[in-house]
C-alpha cells in the first residue's frame, strides 16, 4: 500500500498543484477583470491591483507548472503580505479578519516552493528527470519507499 502510495505522490502533487493554481487565478481574474462578482480594481492602485496581477499571472504559472517555485514563493509572500497589512487591522484570526483564503493560499503555495511542481509540468519538458545520468549507467538508487531519486 504504501509503496502505491509513494509512486502516485507526485502525481497527486501535480494535480495539488494545479488546483491551487487555478483558483488563485481565478481570484486574480475576479479582480483585474471585474467578474465573479468582484468589482474591478482601477490599474495601479496600491496594492489590491498589484496583488491581482501576482494572483492572475502567478496562479497560471503555479497551474502549469512553469516556474512553479519561483511564481509560488512570491505568491506566498504577496499573501502574506495581504494578510499582515490588511486582514489583521480588523482582528487577529483569520476568522474575525475575513483573511482565510489569504492564510490558506500563503501556506499551500509555501508548500509548494519546497516541494516543487509535482510530475505533471511544463517545467518538466524543459529539464532532465533528477538522476538520469544515473539511470543510464545502472546505478539507480531508491528511496525508502520504492520511488527513483
Amino acid at each position: 500500500m504504501v509503496t502505491r502510495l509513494g509512486r502516485a505522490q507526485p502525481y497527486a502533487l501535480s494535480t495539488f498543484r494545479f488546483v491551487v493554481g487555478l483558483l488563485f487565478t481565478c481570484h486574480g481574474v475576479a479582480s483585474v477583470f471585474g467578474v465573479l462578482g468582484r468589482p474591478m480594481l482601477s490599474a495601479g492602485t496600491w496594492p489590491g491591483w498589484y496583488a491581482a496581477v501576482i494572483q492572475l499571472a502567478g496562479g497560471i504559472l503555479v497551474a502549469l507548472g512553469l516556474g512553479t517555485r519561483t511564481a509560488a514563493c512570491l505568491g506566498s509572500g504577496s499573501m502574506a503580505f495581504a494578510y499582515f497589512d490588511v486582514h489583521q487591522q480588523t482582528g487577529l484570526l483569520p476568522m474575525q479578519n475575513g483573511g482565510e483564503a489569504a492564510v490558506f493560499f500563503c501556506w499551500t503555495l509555501l508548500l509548494l516552493v519546497f516541494t516543487g511542481p509535482g510530475a505533471l509540468a511544463v517545467d518538466r519538458l524543459f529539464t532532465t528527470p533528477r538522476g538520469a545520468a544515473r539511470r543510464d549507467t545502472g546505478t539507480r538508487r531508491e528511496h525508502h519507499l520504492g520511488v527513483p531519486v
